[in-house]
């Protein structure tokens, strides 16, 4: 039989059938310079920007930006938009117009009052990725050599949101007894 979900008090093992056609579509983060976080999120990590959407009326803007891996993306502005709210994995940085120019400070969730936590990036070679990432000046929170968990890292955005870097071939015995 294949694998349905792991036991555990909480967890529904037979969902709604209409719930397996939902998909897990954003998160967004908060950004104070779209520049620095578009330029991060692009060049030292990858994303591809999708869409952005402009609000006057809130004085603010989305950005949708995603992992393509080099698949078509329509060119036509409304296919790309069903595309990017269709798709799984997609990050939405929302800037309020503004906040690069005044003391606005985002929570990270990581200081007290703590909440949320991070995003993750898989990448193939987590020694290589942190080697790039050190020359890039990208800043660490931990580093692969740092705490029991050698083959996790931690790095942060322009905004202080951490961001985990994984390799999935090195993490298949973490948190097993």
């Amino acid at each position: 039989m294949a694998f349905n979900t792991e036991t555990q008090a909480g967890v529904c093992l037979e969902p709604d059938a209409v719930t397996q056609d939902y998909v897990f579509n954003h998160s967004m983060l908060r950004i104070k310079d779209p520049q620095r976080s578009l330029d991060f999120y692009s060049r030292v990590l990858g994303m591809r920007l999708l869409r952005r959407l402009d609000f006057a009326e809130g004085k603010f803007s989305l950005y949708f930006l995603a992992m393509t891996k080099g698949e078509a993306v329509p060119e036509d502005v409304a296919e790309r938009q069903r595309y990017t709210f269709g798709r799984q994995s997609v990050l939405e940085l929302t800037h309020n117009w503004g906040s690069e120019h005044d003391d606005t400070q985002y929570h990270n969730g990581n200081k007290e009052p703590r909440g949320f936590g991070h995003i993750c990036f898989a990448v193939p070679d987590v020694q290589a990725a942190c080697a790039r990432f050190e020359a890039l000046g990208v800043n660490y929170v931990k580093r692969l050599e740092q705490g029991s968990m050698r083959n996790i890292a931690f790095i942060t955005d322009p905004d202080g949101y951490w961001i985990e870097i994984v390799q999935p071939s090195l993490n298949g015995e973490i948190g097993r007894a």
